[in-house]
C-alpha cells in the first residue's frame, strides 16, 4: 500500500479573462521510507502540489490519497518545513516548536517533554529562551525542523528549506536532515522536498519526479541508485544531474491532450 498517491490531479487558478491552468493530470505515489524530490522549471507548481498534498488546497480534478484515504482537508498526519522559517518572532525556541503541540491538545508534560527532545535531536540546546531575532539563518531552520519534527509526523514536507541559507549552512543542514532521516527512533515515515536545485535534490532523494513546465505534468520519475554519502564529483552524480537537467531543459513542453476514445494517439517520443 503507498503512503501517498496522487491521481490525475489538475490545478487551475482563476483569472481576470477565465482561469490558469498550473498543473495537468499528475500522478505518482510515495512509498513508506521515501525521500522523494520534486523538481522544475520555477513557476510549474511545485509548492502548490505540496499544499495540495498536505490538504491546504484541493485539486480542480483528481485526488490524493493518503494511507487510503481521501485528503480533503489539512492532514495532522503531515507537517510542513518552509523556506522563509514561518516562526512566530514573538515567541522562544522553545515556544516555537511547543505551537503545534499545543495546537493538538497535548497535556503540558508530554508538550515538555517532546520540545526538550526535538530541540536536543536539531541542535538547540542552549538556546530554548531565545527569539528568532537573536538567531542566524541556519539556527532559524532548525526551529522550524524540530517544530516539524515534534508533532511526529508520518510525512514531513519540504519546500526549498535549504535556498535561503548561505551555502556552508545549507550544505551542513543538509548532511543533518540525512542524519535525522536515516535514525529509525525518529519520524517521519517520508519525506517530500521541493527544490529548485537539482544538485540537492540528487544528493538527498532516493527518487526525484521531475515536472514540466506550466500547466506541469510528470516528465520522468528518476531513481537515484547512488550509495550515501555521495560524491558529487562522480561520474554517476553527474550523469544524473546532467540527465535530470536535460529533462527540465528539452523535455518542459506542454502536456499531451488528452485521447478521445475511439481516436488513434501518436505515438509517443521516449524520454
Amino acid at each position: 500500500m503507498a503512503l501517498i498517491r496522487i491521481e490525475h490531479v489538475d490545478k487551475a487558478f482563476a483569472a481576470r479573462h477565465g482561469s490558469i491552468n498550473i498543473m495537468q493530470d499528475i500522478s505518482f505515489d510515495v512509498a513508506d521510507s521515501d525521500f522523494l524530490a520534486i523538481v522544475g522549471p520555477s513557476g510549474c507548481g511545485k509548492s502548490t502540489l505540496l499544499r495540495l498534498i498536505q490538504g491546504l488546497d484541493h485539486p480542480t480534478r483528481g485526488q490524493i490519497f493518503f494511507r487510503d484515504q481521501p485528503v480533503t482537508g489539512v492532514c495532522a498526519r503531515m507537517a510542513m518545513v518552509f523556506q522563509s522559517f514561518a516562526l512566530y518572532p514573538w515567541l522562544t525556541v522553545a515556544e516555537n516548536v511547543a505551537f503545534g503541540l499545543e495546537a493538538l491538545g497535548w497535556p503540558a508534560e508530554r508538550i515538555k517533554s517532546q520540545v526538550e527532545r526535538y530541540v536536543s535531536v536539531t541542535g538547540l540546546d542552549g538556546f530554548q529562551e531565545a527569539y528568532p531575532r537573536e538567531l542566524s539563518g541556519g539556527m532559524r531552520q532548525r526551529v522550524g525542523l524540530a517544530r516539524a519534527l515534534a508533532v511526529e509526523p508520518s510525512v514531513l514536507l519540504m519546500d526549498e528549506p535549504f535556498s535561503a541559507l548561505d551555502p556552508l549552512t545549507a550544505e551542513g543542514l543538509r548532511e543533518e536532515v540525512l542524519q535525522l532521516w536515516r535514525d529509525p527512533t525518529l519520524p517521519p515515515d517520508a519525506v517530500l522536498l521541493v527544490s529548485h536545485n537539482i544538485e540537492e535534490a540528487i544528493q538527498l532523494a532516493d527518487r526525484v519526479i521531475v515536472l514540466a513546465r506550466r500547466p506541469s505534468h510528470v516528465l520522468a520519475d528518476v531513481r537515484v541508485d547512488l550509495p550515501r554519502p555521495r560524491d558529487r564529483k562522480s561520474s554517476a552524480f553527474y550523469d544524473l544531474t546532467d540527465r535530470v537537467y536535460s529533462l527540465i531543459t528539452e523535455g518542459g513542453g506542454p502536456a499531451p491532450p488528452t485521447p478521445v476514445p475511439g481516436a488513434s494517439s501518436p505515438p509517443q517520443q521516449a524520454l
